[in-house]
This record gives structure tokens, sequence and C-alpha cells, in this order.
């Protein structure tokens, strides 16, 4: 049920609100905000509040800044952190208008929003359920920011995983915010972790995504800690990934499409969209893994997938068809795609997501035969696999090939995400790193 203004000012007053924190991402996914006080909550309610939206990343021009936000109030909740003393402060997700109260083309949740219009269209509802890794650091000896992993442990450790009281107090923190945590654990890489949410609709599932990094570094900051979400933030250990789990159910009955009642196994509506992700995965890479450091995670051996393939349960190919249960086959049906990593914005990343698919449905697209081997260990050129983009600069090159990733984006973000994207990859190539010096300045 959707939450009323009434219900949104008794929830404010009950629990003593003075701030309201009202929340907005730009074109990169980086969270911005705007802080009103509790007494201009009315006015923020009716009327939304003005902003200027020429420095935002994406955003708009000087002569065309003038914006306001419109709080969703399905996404109220009090910020655990500040929720005691004479600060109290709570925090709405906003979505983004221009003067003549238009939806605004260059906000991301607009540009996700548009997408699942165009499934709504086709009877669909489109679910996800994102994995997002991330690393724990501790401090240098300075207090510098430096990749030290806070731990030593593995995959599901536990005398060794130092974390552990640091994960129950995250875990904490979400629920607060109505996000559903299903389970924590430590991941594979030293320092590194993973907090799997509950599988939803996207558009709550992208707003809980935004949610969870920012309170995830909250919380490490309260720990004397720094959490991150870059990809590859140290060589030769496994990156971090935010696999994406998706399917389609119907609007009328709620039945999960990608599931075949018949054969108990994946629909042939799932098949086309499998196939119109693997179809589109070279033009959303740049979408999926927006950092020049996301491509030194995409790189054999670390379990990041590298070629454009699908398997049942192969880690290695770029889509995999999870196990499902005995009796949860119906509903818990899905596919996972394993190449987007949690630097990159969950309103675009699945709008691209979501386009690649139904473009796949449009068209009955089929997919071809499954890999189900070690992907790292074969001939890709016998096997006819294409690779993922191995660059930034060769991943923006397919996204400018790809009209229909063009067209989730829209105009406006398609333009402006090229443009920002374009000046990250050249400064990249302009650099010369410590490396180079290293390797070559002795005997060149």
């Amino acid at each position: 049920m959707p939450v009323t203004k009434e219900e949104i000012l008794e929830k404010i007053a009950e629990q003593r609100v003075q701030f309201i924190n009202l929340q907005f991402t730009d074109i990169v996914g980086i969270i911005k905000n705007v802080t009103i006080p509790v007494s201009q909550i009315h006015q923020a309610l009716d009327h939304g509040v003005w902003f200027d939206g020429s420095s935002i990343e994406g955003f708009a021009r000087i002569a065309e800044s003038d914006m306001y936000l419109v709080p969703d109030l399905n996404t109220y909740a009090v910020i655990p952190w500040e929720s005691t003393g004479d600060y109290i402060t709570a925090r709405f997700i906003c979505d983004v208008f221009t003067p003549d109260d238009q939806p605004f083309a260059g906000d991301p949740r607009h540009v996700l929003k548009r997408t699942l219009a165009q499934a709504a269209e086709l009877g669909f509802i489109y679910n996800t359920g994102p994995e997002l890794e991330f690393f724990l650091f501790k401090p240098g000896p300075n207090g510098e920011l430096v990749p030290i992993p806070h731990d030593a442990a593995g995959y599901f450790d536990v005398s060794t995983d130092y974390a552990t009281h640091i994960r129950r107090q995250m875990v904490a923190s979400l629920q607060t915010f109505g996000i559903k945590v299903e389970a924590s654990h430590h991941e594979v890489a030293i320092g590194q972790h993973e907090i799997d949410f509950e599988y939803g609709d996207a558009l709550t599932m992208a707003d809980h995504t935004v949610t969870f990094r920012t309170v995830l570094k909250a919380i490490a900051q309260l720990n004397g800690l720094h959490a991150t979400f870059m990809p590859k933030p140290i060589a030769g250990i496994n990156g971090s990934g935010m696999h994406v789990h998706q399917s389609l159910s119907s609007i009328v009955t709620g039945r999960n499409e990608f599931h075949d009642h018949e054969t108990n196994n994946l629909s042939l509506l799932a098949q086309h969209f499998t196939a119109g992700l693997l179809d589109h995965a070279l033009g959303m890479t740049a979408v999926l893994a927006p950092l020049v450091n996301s491509y030194k995670r995409l790189v054999p051996g670390y379990e990041a997938p590298i070629y454009v393939s699908w398997g049942r349960t192969n880690r290695s190919a770029l889509v995999r068809i999870p196990r499902i249960s005995a009796g949860r086959s119906n509903q818990a049906t899905r596919i996972e795609l394993r190449c987007p990593d949690p630097s990159a914005n969950p309103y675009l990343a699945f709008s691209v997501m979501l386009a690649a698919g139904l473009d796949g449905i449009k068209r009955k697209l089929m997919p071809p035969p499954s890999a189900e081997e070690d992907l790292y260990h074969v001939d890709p050129i016998a096997r006819g696999l294409k690779t993922l983009p191995v660059s930034l600069g060769e991943a923006l090159e397919e996204l400018k090939r790809d009209s229909v990733i063009q067209e989730a984006l829209g105009e406006h973000i398609y333009e402006r995400y090229i443009e920002a994207k374009t000046q990250e990859w050249d400064a990249y190539r302009r650099h010369v790193s410590q490396w180079e010096l290293d390797r070559y300045l002795p005997i060149y």
C-alpha cells in the first residue's frame, strides 16, 4: 500500500525528526543530498524543493539549471546513526523535475521508471536481486586511505573474520531502512564481504542499492574503517562484483514468467531474455562496468566473466542459471548476470539490462548452446565466443554502436555519460603510472 502524506507527517512527529535529507543520484550513481529543516516538510511534500542542477555530474548547463526534488513517500526512513539527540534526521529518495513539471530526462531514477513502463506495457514486472561485494580497509599508519585489508580471512571463514560484528551492525542499519537482508558472509578475497538482500521489483532494488552503499560506508567509518565498492582495489586477488539476479513476473497473475510450468525448466520467454542480454552484452558493458578500474576485474582467473556466454551452473559464464531448491522453482527461477560491478549506477544498470532482455523477447532471439566447462581454459575462437571489452575506452565504442542501449539511457544521459566517461578514459591514458616507471625507466 502506498504511504500517504498524513502517515509521513505522523511518523515525523512521533520520531521527533528535526531535519530531512532529500537524496538523488547523478548520472554516475553518486548520491547527492539537500537537507531541509523539518519546518519545511509541508512545502516539500506539497510543492517539492528547488535546487541548482548545473553543478551535478551530467545534469544541466547553467542556463537550464533550475530543478526541483519530489520526495517518494515510500522511501522515508530515519537515519539510524542520526536517530538520537537534538538533530534526528530522516531521508527521502527523490525524483527530479524541471520547471515545467516534467520528469527530468537526466534523472537516472526516471530513466529506470521509463524502461519499467515499457515492460509494463508488455504485461511484465521486472524483478532484480543484486549481490554487492565490498572491501573493508584499515587506515594507514598516518590515517591515510590505503588498501590495507581489515582481515586475512577467506570464503565463509569464521575464526579469522574480524568483521562479523561490523556486518551485524550493517545489517541492523539496513533493516531500519526497510531492506530485508537474507544473509551476510566473508567473501573469497582478504578483507572482502557480501551482504545479500531480498529480491524484489527493480525500482525498489535500485533504491536499496544506493542506500546500501551509503549505509555500509557510514557504519564502516563509525568503526574506524573504510568500505569501498571499487571493483579491483588490490591486484592479484578477486575484485568486487554486483551479480544481478533477474526475472519477469506477470502483472495480472504475479506468476514468474521465467519458469516453464510444464517442463519445470527455463521458459521460452526467459531464453529470449537471456539471448537479449547476450546480444547487447558488449553495448551495455560501459554502464555495468563504468570505471577504468572495472576492467582490471574482468580478467581470467578471478571468478569474473570475460566471454559472452551462458551456463546453468557455470560461474565463469556471463549469464548463469542458478540451481533452485526443490519446491521453490516456481517463483525462484531466475537468471544471473555476472559482469556488473558495485560502482555502477543501479538505476541505469537495471534499465539497460531490462532493455536488452525486452529486445530479445521482441525479436524472439534464442541463446547459443550453453557453456558448462571452465571458460578460462578453452579456445574462444574455436568456440565462437565473443569477448567483453577489455577497457573502458573499448566499452564506450561498443556503447556508441548499440542503439537499443542508447535508447534505454535516453539522449540526455547517453550524450553526457559518453562525455564524462570519455574524459575519465582520456585522463587515464595520459597518466604515467608507477608500474610503468618501475618497469621501463631502468632499462630504456
